[in-house]
């Protein structure tokens, strides 16, 4: 694991429970019954100010902070604590007529006009001077607010842009990654299809081109984007944090669903620490192949790799549907209690939404909220209410932490670099295989982190690699596994280096570490596929494959006729590697002797347990199941007050949390 932060954060007494208000969109008499109803479901945090830049300064040069005063004092009578945010996520339409040059250029060339959000060109002087100056004004005047809890820097950051600024900025990025114009034409592979610069002026972004781009280059584009939205975030931070230094600050980042956009280990690293909180996004996917408490199991963990199983903070969920989702969906009873309190089991110091009240107009209009367009006479504000009060019986969790004993390796610039152009396969994507095995291990009742590949491995029994496409060294995975560790790779892993060159012999950089030789990729066409000598089938790829210094243990009973899936024990430990994807994982979970936390759960019930340094140890009980489930544990059902034995069943769809005896 990487290095743990063990600040308790944020400041507010007990696990934060609330959502982003915006009282921008209400009438003064809507904010009194706001802070009556907070009260009374035990929300503690709001996050403000997140979209009212126009608010604050609605024109060039002026400034008004009254009505930010006004809600602010407000929340501190209440006994309400604020995230502030700094509002920079959303220019106002005067600032981008006052500044065209702000505005994004998608890759097809075309100027991205106002009327949106996030309308803004990360690389633009103009822009970043404003977003700085506006963080040091709000840290001015609020620095020292009795309401003010932490600081919330810019909204889920995505932006691109590939405008003219970008292209300079580009550059100059590259120069310092690669040096001169050889090491980037060396890195880049320019020799192929005559590609080779001879000035900067030369080097463009990834715009629409005639062919198929350069993958290189693409790769190096998704590194500097995510490094220049870091640069504006720091920017924020650091501006904040010279009036305030003692107010943790953070960000709300999407690693969940297939958003990988960014380089979020490399953003955890900025939002980790004294004073920096990891927070995050998750909204769940209807129509997904993954189950909800999977789909939620797999946002928390990743969630709390990126705080290197350190406090998070789950920033924004729906209570109900997703304004942007493709047609209306609602959640069960019930499922906002489960989903929430299954952040919580996974280490997030609180549950937040998005938001508190249903908003009348704009585009999010229809989006669910903790108190929902029929008001607080609503199953999803009793709801609201009920988590509340378990919150308020779960502050002697805040601190704890969770300890796993196995990882799925999550590398997001190897995502990006399997789905740079020119692959063998459409179907080999990265993100779902590793949502996939995830799912699999949650439902074998396997606590799982999302980890990088870089970090010091030897805490974990198991460590799962379904798809590592972008590996420059094998060093790490070595020293793991010769220390005694269990590795299992998954096919059309360790193929190219750094800069997306394949490496000189396949599997490249796992070759020497697995003892096999990959002769010849064999893509399955989707819907198809094969057999194996063990039962097990595989899709989506295979490999004709040869065992150098491994053994065999499976191979393919039609083409390409070869073994499928090899052992080697090196060390203390063994490393296996599959040339197929297998359609069911627990026939493999089963050969490698993969428990469950709990051997005597039964299925659907998720059982995850969070643990003091002192030794005080909570486990989280979830059944997901139709029948009543037994939890395996003795102590206190912290929700009740009740004294739970191994024997106390847990009905269908309810929750505990059990202070073990």
């Amino acid at each position: 694991m990487a290095q743990r932060n063990t600040d308790i954060v944020p400041t507010v007494d007990g696990l934060a429970y609330g959502g982003d208000y915006n009282p921008e969109q209400w009438g003064r008499e809507v904010w009194d019954e706001d802070v009556r109803l907070m009260r009374k479901a035990g929300v503690n945090l709001v996050s403000v100010n997140i979209f009212a830049w126009a608010g604050i300064n609605p024109a060039p040069d002026v400034w008004d902070f009254e009505r930010l005063d006004a809600v602010m004092d407000l929340l501190a009578e209440g006994g309400i604590k604020a995230d502030l945010a700094t509002s920079t996520a959303s220019p106002p339409p005067w600032f981008s007529q006052a500044h065209p040059e702000t505005l994004p250029v998608n890759a097809e060339g075309v100027v991205l006009n106002s009327g949106a959000r996030a309308e803004y060109c990360p690389h633009a002087p103009a822009f970043q001077a404003a977003v700085v100056e506006m963080a040091t004004r709000l840290a001015e005047r609020y620095a020292d607010h009795p309401a003010l809890a932490m600081w919330h820097v810019g909204n889920e950051y995505y932006r691109s842009c590939l405008c003219d600024l970008a292209a300079d900025a580009f550059r100059a990025w590259l120069q310092e990654r690669h040096g001169d114009l050889d090491g980037l034409n060396a890195a880049w592979g320019t020799t192929f299809w005559s590609q080779t610069y001879s000035d900067w002026s030369q080097v463009l972004p990834p715009r629409i081109c005639a062919e198929t781009p350069n993958p290189s280059l693409v790769l190096d584009w998704r590194r500097f984007g995510s490094d220049a939205l870091l640069r504006l975030f720091r920017s924020e931070a650091e501006a904040i944090a010279k009036h305030c230094p003692d107010k943790p600050i953070t960000t709300n980042l999407m690693v969940t669903g297939n958003f990988a956009h960014l380089d979020y280990h490399r953003w955890g690293e900025h939002v980790t620490g004294p004073n920096r909180l990891v927070a995050t996004d998750h909204y769940l996917l209807p129509d997904d192949e993954i189950g909800w408490p999977e789909q939620v199991a797999f946002g928390a963990d990743a969630s709390r790799g990126l705080a290197a199983g350190g406090p998070w903070l789950l920033m924004e969920q729906s209570t109900n549907s997703s304004a942007w989702r493709r047609g209306y969906f609602a959640k069960r009873p019930g499922d906002q209690l489960r989903h929430s309190l299954s952040y919580v089991a996974r280490g997030s110091e609180g549950a937040m939404f998005f938001q508190w009240r249903a908003s009348r107009y704009g585009a999010e209009r229809y989006h669910s909220a903790m108190v929902p367009h029929g008001g607080a006479d609503s199953r999803v504000f009793r709801e609201v209410e009920q988590f509340g009060a378990w919150l308020r019986r779960l502050t002697e969790v805040k601190g704890s932490t969770v300890v796993s004993r196995a990882a799925v390796l999550l590398d997001f610039q190897s995502v990006w670099a399997a789905n740079t152009p020119g692959q063998p396969s459409a179907d080999m994507d990265t993100y779902p295989e590793l949502r996939r095995w995830h799912a699999a291990l949650w439902r074998r009742g396997v606590t799982t982190d999302l980890a990088n590949p870089e970090w010091d491995l030897s805490g974990y029994e198991y460590v799962f690699a379904p798809h590592l496409y972008l590996l420059d060294s094998d060093a790490n995975l070595r020293a793991y596994v010769e220390g005694g560790g269990t590795l299992v790779v998954g096919p059309y892993s360790g193929i190219v280096d750094r800069n997306d060159h394949v490496h000189e012999g396949l599997p490249g950089a796992l070759r020497d570490l697995i003892g096999v030789r990959v002769e010849e990729f064999v893509p399955i066409p989707k819907g198809d596929k094969v057999a194996l000598d063990d039962g097990i089938e595989g899709e989506t790829w295979s490999e004709v494959a040869h065992a150098i210094d491994a053994e065999v243990v499976a191979s393919f009973e039609d083409y390409p006729h070869t073994p499928a899936v090899f052992r080697r024990e090196r060390g203390r430990g063994e490393v296996w590697y599959l040339s197929t994807r297998p359609v069911a994982l627990d026939p493999l979970f089963e050969r490698l002797g993969v428990a469950a936390d709990f051997p005597d759960a039964p299925e659907r019930l998720e059982l995850v347990r969070r643990r003091h340094e002192d030794g005080r140890a909570y486990v989280f009980a979830i059944n997901h199941g139709e029948a009543p489930a037994p939890v395996p544990v003795a102590g206190t059902d912290l929700l009740t007050g009740e004294p739970w034995t191994p024997a106390t069943p847990l009905d269908p769809g309810s929750c505990a949390v059990i202070r073990e005896a």
